[in-house]
């Protein structure tokens, strides 16, 4: 029997949606709404089912951002949502906080079963930058260490502990003194990471098993083993950051799993975890760990989040692990990501100004580089001197508006176009996208209309 949605008389009608942005607009964040506005992304979707997005004045727009990695199992999965209505229905317990949550230890058991390796306890939270200021304390606790490492380009949060692991100005400006001992070394180089690890100051090494927003950066094979391997010789907690590639979405339940031997001491998780419906979150961790933290009863609270372990997130991650088993998930995005790069390859063998398609999964990234020829590379420089992410939005902005095609450019690489559609994407969607890029690929290196355009659009938000 099929879920039936009802809207409820309480929601708003398309007819009152220019009012309720109009609020957004005065209460929330009117830069959202004006940059929006620019780049002509300001539309209001009314339904949201898998990989499309219908809009109130008929289109319907295929995304391939999926929230930045939330929607593995698709927007809206109807097997996820009558989870979450039973749930609601039983009445049962959903934020008592002064009893044992059987989902919880049910998703936990879930998780640490999938993820295998050394993990065995579970913290849950609601977001993956709340996971990751969890991992700082657990490590810290742990090791009785100070320091942190992280790498260059990574990505692992905005809270005050999540961005002092991230070193790029643009996300740290003006937000002053972040946590001290925090150190960054390069994605990859094994030489300028031992010689950190060797101080013995460091509690725990953070890394992406796949950089996404420094561009989709794959690491080199024996990359992660090797730093794992230094990680335990100077007694430094190796900790994995899968909020992004999690969750099938690399085409295995983690990325690590990609990996020889790699069983990290904790993983930070989010984003899919629970359907794109419930905000969660869980840092997986090794019994030695939660001993460090949770290691009396008068420390058993020493740590925790009001909606941490809430009955509706719990339910929406069983459920979704359940999705993503049930219709193979794992192994369609093993599949449809090598056809989409394959397909992409085809159809942009050529072009100049494209570098490189890598990714793994259905996580895959579009690389663009400076022009060689005089007549773009003019317009180019220019885009480059107006800000960095220009060129960036001006595709974005073209896919959206000529193709119905939702995606993004990697937010600590701006040349690096994310291509991350929801797992359940058809191979038609999929040649959809294909050949919306081509077109957009073509036209910059063959129209100046392209340019003008865009240079027209860089103006309009040099002050945005």
């Amino acid at each position: 029997m099929g879920v039936v949605l009802v809207r409820p008389h309480f929601l708003p009608t398309p007819a009152l949606a220019p009012a309720l942005e109009s609020h957004y607009h005065d209460r929330v964040n009117p830069q959202w709404v004006r940059l929006l506005q620019v780049l002509q992304l300001d539309v209001h979707y009314e339904r949201c089912l898998g990989a499309e997005l219908h809009t109130s004045d008929g289109r319907v727009i295929l995304d391939f951002l999926s929230g930045y990695c939330v929607h593995n199992a698709g927007h809206n999965h109807p097997e996820i949502i009558a989870a979450l209505h039973q749930e609601l229905d039983r009445r049962g317990p959903a934020m008592l906080q002064s009893h044992v949550p059987d989902l919880a230890g049910e998703l936990a058991d879930r998780l640490c079963s999938l993820a295998g390796g050394r993990v065995r306890k579970v913290f849950f939270c609601s977001s993956g930058s709340e996971g990751v200021e969890a991992a700082i304390k657990f490590s810290r606790a742990h090791t009785r260490r100070p320091g942190l490492l992280y790498a260059q380009g990574a990505f692992h949060g905005l809270t005050c502990g999540a961005l002092s692991l991230m070193g790029d100005d643009f996300w740290r400006e003006g937000f002053g003194p972040l946590l001290p001992d925090s150190h960054t070394v390069p994605f990859g180089d094994l030489k300028r990471l031992e010689e950190k690890l060797a101080t013995r100051k460091f509690a725990a090494l953070f890394l992406e098993p796949v950089q996404g927003e420094a561009g989709i950066r794959i690491p080199e094979p024996g990359y992660l083993e090797s730093a794992q391997s230094l990680c335990r010789r100077y007694g430094t907690l190796f900790v994995l950051d899968e909020v992004q590639t999690g969750m099938y979405r690399t085409g295995k339940f983690l990325a690590a799993h990609h990996f020889d031997r790699v069983e990290p001491d904790m993983v930070v998780m989010a984003k899919a975890l629970s359907g794109g419906l419930v905000p969660s979150g869980a840092l997986l961790m090794s019994d030695a760990i939660y001993a460090s933290v949770y290691s009396s009863l008068k420390r058993s609270i020493v740590h925790t989040s009001t909606y941490s372990e809430n009955s509706l997130a719990m339910r929406a991650g069983l459920a979704t692990l359940q999705v993503l088993r049930d219709h193979r998930l794992g192994q369609r995005a093993l599949e449809a990501g090598d056809y989409l790069r394959q397909r992409l390859r085809q159809k942009l063998a050529g072009y100049e100004m494209v570098k490189e398609i890598r990714g793994l999964g259905q996580m895959s990234g579009i690389e663009f580089a400076a022009p060689r020829k005089m007549a773009l590379r003019a317009p180019f420089e220019t885009f480059m001197k107006i800000h960095a992410g220009m060129f960036g939005q001006v595709l974005v902005m073209r896919l959206f508006r000529d193709a119905g095609i939702l995606t993004q450019i990697c937010g600590n690489n701006f040349l690096v176009l994310k291509v991350a559609p929801p797992l359940v994407v058809t191979d038609d969607q999929l040649d959809r996208f294909v050949e919306a890029a081509a077109n957009v690929v073509d036209l910059m290196h063959t129209s100046s209309s392209f340019w003008t355009e865009a240079l027209g659009l860089a103006r309009r938000v040099v002050n945005i």
